[in-house]
């Protein structure tokens, strides 16, 4: 009898492969477990730093958008203050200029696409800066237009206070003007000579010289006439004119030399024109010698002796017509 060794037992053997394939597959399965979640892990970090650095830009945007807001208003409000109506001279030109260079440099800050954070905060300090320096001068300019108020106001002041001066002044000094001219009239009139004790002779002259009075009207050849210059204490010395007017009996004027002006403007003839060195204060004889232009006629003469366009005295002579009893 034979004996044949026997087999393995097939059923275990299948059961054995199906272990090392359940083995197979689970490593595998753990395997694509562990690369989908590297994966997955993978891209949750890629899509946090993405979210990191979108955050980070928005963040940067949002404060530069702030930035350019607050420069924005900061320019606006340096522009009101360089208005056409304002113009900076001395100190605050070189306050304006400072704001302008500020101006300058934040904006090359802002206008930079990737301006990084430390030039943001740059910008931030010059933005402050530039607040601090607009409000300065905005208070300055204030101060000043608030002076120059005050200025105006004292200079218009002073304005009415020189109109009313002046005007002060014109009609002082027409009052003055006017006190001077009526002065003057015063004194002109009171400088006026005034003549007393008129004497008129009819004369006539002999071969030798000599002079007869006479009352004969064809006889005679001149008058000698003869008066006083009283007393002026106002009339300057000097040499003064009087003008002698005479009348004769028919009304006409004798002997007429030229005219002058009287007080009321009008022209008057005169007869003869004489000089006279009068000295202040004191009384002057004067005697001068009249012919008329023809023989004397008879009857009544009238002689006006003239100073400064006035009538200073006054005489009449009567001459007789001639006869038995005409001397």
């Amino acid at each position: 009898m034979s004996y044949t060794t026997p087999t393995e037992n097939p059923q275990k053997q299948s059961s054995s492969g199906r272990d090392n394939r359940k083995t197979f597959y689970g490593i595998l399965i753990a395997a694509l477990v562990l690369t989908w979640g590297y994966i997955i892990y993978d891209k949750s970090k890629t899509k946090e730093i993405i979210t990191q650095k979108d955050t980070q830009i928005t963040t940067a945007l949002t404060a530069k958008d702030s930035l350019q807001v607050l420069f924005n208003d900061a320019s606006a409000k340096a522009d009101s203050l360089t208005g056409s109506n304002v113009k900076l001279q001395g100190a605050l030109a070189e306050k304006n200029n400072e704001i302008l260079k500020l101006k300058s440099n934040i904006r090359s800050i802002l206008n930079k696409k990737n301006a990084t954070e430390e030039e943001l905060k740059q910008a931030k300090a010059m933005i402050a800066e530039l607040n601090a320096k607009i409000d300065s001068l905005f208070a300055e300019i204030q101060q000043l237009k608030g002076e120059n108020q005050q200025l105006t106001a004292a200079n218009q002041q002073l304005t009415t206070e020189k109109t009313q001066l002046t005007n002060q002044n014109t009609e002082l000094q027409s009052n003055l003007t006017k006190t001077q001219t009526e002065k003057a009239n015063i004194e002109d009139i009171a400088s006026t000579l005034h003549a007393s004790n008129i004497q008129v002779k009819a004369v006539i002259v002999k071969k030798s010289g000599k002079e007869v009075s006479t009352n004969n009207a064809k006889r005679a050849d001149m008058f000698v006439i003869t008066c006083n210059i009283d007393e002026n204490r106002i009339t300057p010395s000097g040499k003064k004119t009087l003008y002698v007017c005479v009348t004769n009996p028919d009304g006409t004027p004798s002997g007429t030399e030229g005219t002058f002006k009287l007080r009321d403007g009008s022209d008057k003839a005169y007869s003869n024109a004489v000089e006279v060195n009068y000295e202040q204060g004191k009384t002057l004889p004067v005697s001068f010698n009249w012919k008329p232009g023809s023989k004397f006629t008879g009857g009544n003469y009238k002689i006006e002796i003239y100073n400064n366009g006035f009538k200073i005295g006054e005489a009449q002579k009567t001459l007789n017509k001639g006869g038995f009893l005409g001397l």
